[in-house]
């Protein structure tokens, strides 16, 4: 039986696990994409294929801090303390399992996910056989993953086993950043309010000076290695004004790619946001086109199904796969 730390709810376990999640050791978990279906299924790959090569049947989309974060963003589709009349502490952290044991277990749990589409007649039988060997680790299913003290010796890991890493974080935990032991093979950080006002208001941050360290980190990004990149999900009537604001934020952190997203009206972010909360393609792309004028960014690519445009200052996007 998987020991899970005594402070989160056996209810909140049985809550996620009906979301589909699939535990992995005490505070991990790995996830079915969407994205996983519609590829093995209808051959429609997600955007992180088409933009940047990494290929979605071979992609595990999981997390190191399930329960925990610095935040409480209003469009967030995690289970936040308080959703469904349970509540835990957000910021009180486990004895954290080793990155051997995560990668491990998610591998594992990946597995399992899979095992369903090998009697699916409609399955493409040579993405599925190559999707038993993953490839890539998007780490970013749900809370914020640099709160998981070993981050650089678990990308590590999952680079000595081949894989490519994709790394989500708020930025709100700088020091994670300024002392992390191994780069991912990219870095997205979420910039999504162009001011401290909003920031507060949409992000509801639970830590205290989060804008300043968001900012910290922002003023890190210059000295990263691997490609950048600013993730702004927009909300809209919440967070879509100000493109100046987003602009000057954007000019200072000099990053590789800035890429607005829609929010999507899914999960435990239902009970905080309305449907209309949700902005159409055609507004992303035109928040992005406003956004390039700001910034001299060009628009390289976009994704209509995923709601999301690829703003660079490069020619073309690196891509890491052949996909």
């Amino acid at each position: 039986m998987k020991y899970l730390e005594p402070s989160v709810p056996p209810s909140l376990i049985q809550a996620l696990k009906k979301q589909k999640y699939h535990l992995v050791g005490r505070h991990s978990a790995v996830k079915r994409c969407r994205w996983l279906y519609e590829t093995l299924i209808h051959n429609r790959p997600c955007y992180k294929q088409k933009f940047y090569g990494i290929k979605t049947h071979q992609c595990i989309q999981m997390t190191p801090a399930l329960f925990y974060c610095t935040q409480r963003c209003l469009f967030c589709w995690r289970a936040q303390s308080g959703d469904l009349q349970i509540k835990w502490d957000e910021m009180k952290f486990p004895s954290w399992d080793s990155p051997e044991k995560i990668v491990d277990e998610s591998v594992e749990a990946q597995i399992k996910i899979l095992s369903g589409y090998k009697g699916n007649p409609k399955t493409d039988m040579q993405k599925f056989k190559e999707a038993l060997t993953p490839k890539h680790a998007a780490i970013s299913l749900t809370g914020e993953p640099t709160l998981y003290e070993p981050i650089g010796a678990l990308i590590q890991t999952f680079h000595k086993r081949g894989f490519t890493t994709f790394l989500v974080s708020n930025g709100t935990v700088s020091s994670s950043l300024k002392k992390l032991s191994q780069e991912p093979t990219q870095l997205y950080i979420s910039v999504c309010a162009p001011d401290e006002e909003t920031f507060k208001r949409v992000c509801r941050p639970q830590i205290p000076k989060a804008w300043e360290k968001l900012n910290e980190t922002l003023s890190l990004l210059p000295s990263f290695k691997c490609p950048t990149v600013i993730r702004i999900t927009l909300v809209r009537g919440l967070n879509m004004a100000n493109i100046e604001g987003y602009a000057k934020l954007i000019e200072k952190t000099e990053p590789t790619y800035v890429e607005p997203k829609a929010y999507m009206h899914v999960g435990f972010s239902r009970l905080r946001l309305g449907y209309e909360h949700m902005p159409t393609h055609k507004e992303i792309r035109g928040f992005a086109e406003k956004l390039a004028e700001a910034t001299g960014y060009k628009i390289l690519d976009e994704s209509v199904d995923s709601h999301v445009v690829l703003l660079s200052k490069l020619e073309k996007p690196i891509k890491f796969g052949d996909g």
